[in-house]
């Protein structure tokens, strides 16, 4: 017997994987040389907090491990795009924050996929995307609470 509910929540699922596997495929391929997506979300992160925050910090916000935070951080720290310091309050922790070369890099990657975003908005319509999005982030926020986020 057909599920009507279970039905749409594949179908839902379906449609955000594959909308999110070509995102970043498209996204990728724009950014500036070396620049992967988990570099340019840090620095975007870094740059709209305008705060330092800790590697632990990052990790929760992306919802990844602490080790693949702190490979992307090494990554980005090699390229002089953040400043990693230890916490003058507990010498067991790091402080992360962007660097003027790092604010400059995540700007290009934003000057680079603008284009792409605004074309999507348009062939969308920017009122369907305007009713989306608040769809999207409470689907974010309730999967992140399952997560235990």
């Amino acid at each position: 017997m057909k599920n009507p509910r279970k039905d749409m929540a594949n179908a839902l699922f379906s449609e955000l994987l594959m909308a999110d596997q070509l995102a970043r495929n498209r996204l990728s391929k724009v950014l500036p040389k070396g620049m992967e997506l988990s570099h340019f979300g840090v620095l975007n992160l870094l740059a709209r907090q305008q705060t330092e925050l800790s590697p632990a910090e990052l990790a929760r916000a992306f919802h990844v491990t602490r080790g693949a935070m702190t490979n992307t951080l090494n990554k980005l720290d090699w390229a002089g795009y953040v400043h990693i310091r230890p916490d003058w309050d507990d010498a067991r922790r790091k402080m992360v924050a962007i660097s003027p070369a790092g604010r400059a890099a995540r700007d290009a990657a934003l000057a680079a996929i603008t284009p792409l975003i605004d074309n999507a908005v348009k062939t969308l319509g920017e009122e369907r995307v305007r009713m989306t999005i608040p769809v999207l982030r409470s689907l974010r926020q309730r999967l992140g609470e399952d997560d235990g986020a």
